[in-house]
């Protein structure tokens, strides 16, 4: 059984909400690979603040039916690089029941182990909704932080939230919790919550698709060109300095009430599937946005958070909503850039979803995010096939694999630029050492 301190894997209920199907050898090889790196490794690899996606990638390939083998090499390429565990201070896990201590200690990732024990024991002592209802969703000082805190590291906490709460691991939701408390959370105070006080609260019907609402981004010349390619921080020194009024106002008017929850799912899955894939330059090889891939990776859980009976709908609402508008916002960052669908639709078929996933399963150099997104490309699918009966959305049809080809295709060697992905597709400078597409 699956506890705060014991990850335990079962094919019959923990394969997650997309599954190409699971074995008990491999929830085994799984089980036993988290444990370890639970056990012995910070959550970030580096001193940049770069996170540990080893959870991330070993449950996305054992989802989609890697052997025990593909999970052990897996995370022994990954576990070559980790940071090992800092040691736990008891005395600082017993003051964090102090709410002040407990903030005092945020964004300090000496603290990571220490926020671990502490979320373990209060995952064990109440269980997993009670601690998030707690410390994320009170509506507190402290919870709002949390909360904040979770969108932070390009949504990284949010992302291995969710696959704790997809494979029903309350240990990996106290390692995501953990995760979220030593992130910084000025995106919350500085776009997240004026966006919600403008839009009037949460939970207001919505009007606008995300995509309606990212054209009409587009169109706005001082949004749209908010960003520099020289920015650092892309959303923080673009749209939120430059243009902060006008990406509020965008932002204020993404709302979900109750009744739009799966329709805004298949919606935001969709225009984060359409930008993140359409985002190209004839002139070059195909390449999909680092950034916009985080966006349809963290996509994929919110098909299990509708369904989760211990959050109330208002806390659904809200983190669908914080979603959206955190799709927006990083859609300007990168550059806002012009979405050529014919570069979707006339893209080759070549690999059927199987072999996409056997590819992505045994990619030599993947350290999570590509199985990540063709495991939540395929999902997209199956959520958007249901909604769109009438092929409404920018994705349909046979563009989900055309989709999923396209990012196994751009990402089998990774040679232009050493690297797998493209960073800030929008501007030219992203695209200057890119190789040229071949013509026949």
């Amino acid at each position: 059984m699956a506890t705060a301190t014991e990850i335990h894997l079962s094919p019959a209920t923990d394969s997650g909400v997309f599954t190409a199907g699971t074995t008990e050898e491999a929830a085994r090889a799984a089980s036993e690979v988290l444990q370890e790196d639970m056990e012995n490794h910070h959550v970030f690899f580096n001193d940049e603040g770069f996170h540990n996606h080893i959870p991330h990638g070993v449950l996305s390939i054992f989802s989609l039916g890697a052997s025990p083998d593909d999970i052990r090499k897996n995370y022994v390429r990954n576990r070559s690089y980790q940071r090992p565990a800092r040691p736990v201070d008891r005395n600082v896990v017993e003051g964090f029941h102090d709410p002040i201590k407990f903030q005092e200690a945020f964004h300090k990732e000496e603290n990571y182990s220490n926020y671990l024990v502490f979320f373990q024991e209060e995952i064990d002592a109440k269980g997993v909704g009670a601690v998030l209802n707690e410390y994320v969703f009170a509506g507190d000082q402290r919870a709002e932080s949390m909360l904040s805190r979770l969108f932070g590291g390009l949504v990284h906490p949010l992302i291995h939230l969710g696959f704790g709460l997809e494979f029903n691991q309350p240990a990996i939701v106290a390692q995501a919790l953990a995760q979220a408390a030593v992130h910084d959370d000025w995106i919350g105070r500085e776009y997240f919550l004026p966006a919600e006080k403008l839009a009037g609260g949460i939970g207001k019907r919505g009007e606008k698709s995300l995509l309606q609402l990212l054209n009409e981004i587009r169109a706005d010349e001082k949004l749209a060109h908010s960003t520099k390619f020289t920015d650092g921080n892309k959303i923080r020194e673009g749209p939120l300095s430059r243009a902060g009024d006008e990406m509020l106002k965008y932002a204020a008017q993404y709302t979900v009430s109750e009744d739009q929850i799966q329709e805004r799912i298949a919606d935001m899955i969709n225009t984060v599937v359409y930008y993140t894939s359409a985002a190209q330059r004839p002139d070059k090889k195909v390449k999909i946005d680092f950034f916009f891939i985080h966006c349809v990776n963290s996509s994929i859980f919110f098909s299990k958070i509708a369904q989760l009976p211990f959050l109330d709908t208002q806390a659904k609402l809200r983190l669908l909503e914080w979603k959206g508008r955190m799709d927006l916002v990083m859609y300007v960052s990168r550059g806002s850039p012009e979405l050529r669908r014919n570069e979707v639709t006339q893209y080759p078929v070549t690999n059927d979803w199987p072999t996409l996933f056997s590819r992505a399963v045994k990619h030599p150099g993947d350290d999570g995010h590509l199985v990540k997104l063709v495991r939540a490309l395929a999902h997209g699918e199956e959520v958007c096939r249901v909604a769109d009966k009438d092929s409404q959305m920018p994705v349909s049809g046979d563009m989900w694999l055309r989709i999923g080809n396209m990012a196994i295709d751009s990402t089998v060697d990774g040679l232009d630029q050493g690297a797998m992905w493209i960073r800030s597709t929008g501007f030219d400078e992203a695209w200057t050492n890119l190789s040229g597409r071949s013509r026949l």
